[in-house]
């Protein structure tokens, strides 16, 4: 059964997995947004993150450019778990996953390292 949760709580747990992302890693990131979403895309319905931007091993010249994204959607985490705790491992897990593609670190080496 889908775990009922308030945007409020879901956020909180957002913002813990961020903190739990070591310094020397933050220390390394300039111009990206995390943001909460209910819902992604229609077309793309099953997705608990999204990584939009381009990332720091592709940048050139990379000045006056909109902030880089990662959208961590709400609704599809809830439904795929259980518990809270399994609410909060997943959104660590997604929000790592999507600052991994900020450095350009592909899926399957993503996937290999267990956050997948």
């Amino acid at each position: 059964m889908p775990v009922e949760m308030s945007r409020e709580a879901f956020e909180a747990l957002v913002d813990r997995a961020l903190e739990s992302i070591p310094d020397e890693f933050w220390d390394q990131v300039d111009n990206l947004v995390v943001l909460v979403e209910d819902d992604p895309a229609p077309d793309h319905p099953d997705l608990l993150g999204l990584y939009d931007g381009v990332p720091i091993t592709e940048r050139g010249d990379y000045v006056g450019v909109l902030p880089d994204r990662v959208f961590i959607y709400r609704n599809p985490t809830l439904a795929i778990c259980s518990t809270p705790e399994e609410v909060a491992e997943e959104v660590r897990i997604t929000a790592v996953h999507e600052i991994g593609h900020f450095f350009g670190i592909e899926d399957d080496q993503l996937h290999e390292w267990g956050w997948g």
